[in-house]
C-alpha cells in the first residue's frame, strides 16, 4: 500500500457537509409528517372496527408505526447521504484490485 494517495472526502469541506447535513434534516422533516400521517391512519383504522381499545394499544400502536416509519425514512436517507456525498466511492478507493495479490484463489 505504498504511495497510496487516500482521496479527500467531499464532506472535509464545511460548506458541501453543512449542505449535505440539512438536505438530510430536510428529508427527516417530511418522514416525520408521513410518520404522522401514518400514524393517523392506523389509529383510525383500529377505531374503526368498533372495539373497545384501551390507551396503551393507542400508545403502542402509536408508538411502534410512527418509530418504524421515522427509523425506515433515517436509514434510506442516510443511504442517500452516503451515496450523494462521495463516500461510496472514497471506501471503493480503498479496495485492493486484485484479490489475488493477498493469496487468495
Amino acid at each position: 500500500m505504498e504511495g497510496m494517495v487516500t482521496p479527500k472526502s467531499r464532506l472535509s469541506d464545511p460548506e458541501y457537509a453543512a449542505f449535505a447535513r440539512n438536505r438530510y434534516w430536510r428529508l427527516m422533516r417530511w418522514m416525520l409528517l408521513a410518520a404522522i400521517m401514518a400514524v393517523l391512519t392506523a389509529i383510525a383504522w383500529l377505531s374503526s372496527d368498533g372495539s373497545p381499545l384501551s390507551m396503551a394499544q393507542y400508545l403502542a400502536t402509536a408508538a411502534g408505526v410512527g418509530l418504524s416509519v421515522l427509523l425506515a425514512g433515517a436509514l434510506m436517507g442516510l443511504i442517500s447521504l452516503s451515496s450523494g456525498t462521495g463516500h461510496d466511492e472514497d471506501v471503493a478507493a480503498f479496495a485492493p484490485d486484485d484479490d489475488n495479490k493477498k493469496g487468495r484463489p
